[in-house]
């Protein structure tokens, strides 16, 4: 397990530490299904052999986003933006500063992670919201949204499944397509193993676009309609949130045996369709 500083969030270990200290926006991590198997990437924080040495910022579960009034708080370049964290509650909430490469507070973010296990699997729920005394423009860009990577083994090319709602699949199919969630599953030592992200109806511009790779890393992103689409100088998917105006994003991910069948996505959808929105 990492060396780097982390904090118990809930009883359920395999699937609740947030990891920060020493990176420049805080992460979960990591992502194990309900038997133990280690389902996210290893490298940067666990190198496992095999492992692909490629875009240090994915890691485990995170949100972030290239774009917010010029700055990058996605890649983690030299000299870009961080989401510093300032505590965590006992209630599971995280309260972060989206802070720029000069200094400059740019907003607040508090994140609230809720854990559950079920019989067949671990359930995330994640709300973030975001507000700020400017107001904030989200750049139409592909790069960024609420985000997991998953191990070599859910690679495309390795014979991973890519399903979204709309029945779509495979990464050409459902990359940047409008969908109310979306799952990567694949075998790891003769069992299958999935993971979901749902995002609820409640969200801005739902259903959402997913920056679906075929890597293994997959990200709702509301803000990348043009980038999406491959319109040059496009910018049908940017946003400006006026200020002090909160902007509220809520998650559901579902760790799970099996594929997303087996696993009953889309029923667990419907039944996180209708719960409040409070």
């Amino acid at each position: 397990m990492t060396t780097r500083r982390t904090l118990l969030l809930a009883a359920f270990a395999p699937n609740s530490q947030i990891v920060y200290k020493g990176y420049p926006k805080p992460f979960l991590y990591p992502i194990l299904a309900p038997d133990g198997t280690v389902l996210s990437r290893g490298w940067p924080i666990d190198p496992r052999p095999g492992d692909k040495e490629d875009h240090t910022w994915h890691r485990g579960i995170w949100w972030g986003h290239g774009d917010i009034n010029g700055h990058d708080f996605w890649r983690e370049q030299k000299g870009t933006a961080s989401i510093r964290v300032d505590k965590v509650t006992s209630s599971n909430e995280i309260h972060q500063t989206l802070v720029t490469a000069s200094g400059e507070v740019l907003a607040k973010l508090i994140t609230r992670y809720h854990f559950r296990t079920e019989p067949d699997a671990y359930r995330i729920d994640a709300s973030l919201t975001l507000r700020s005394d400017q107001a904030l423009r989200f750049g139409d860009t592909d790069d960024g949204g609420f985000a997991f990577r998953l191990r070599e083994e859910f690679r495309e090319d390795r014979g991973a499944t890519l399903l979204n709602s709309e029945g779509q699949t495979g990464a050409k199919q459902i990359w940047g397509k409008p969908a109310s969630w979306t799952d990567y599953s694949t075998t790891i030592d003769n069992k299958q193993y999935g993971v979901a992200i749902l995002s609820h109806p409640t969200n801005l511009r739902h259903p959402s676009g997913w920056h679906a790779r075929n890597y293994g890393l997959n990200s709702a992103n509301p803000f990348a309609a043009s980038s999406f689409a491959d319109e040059k100088n496009g910018q049908r998917g940017a946003y400006t949130l006026p200020a002090n105006q909160p902007l509220t994003l809520k998650y559901r991910i579902f760790i799970h045996k099996g594929d997303a069948t087996k696993a009953k996505i889309a029923e667990r959808y419907n039944q996180y369709a209708k719960e409040s929105s409070k």
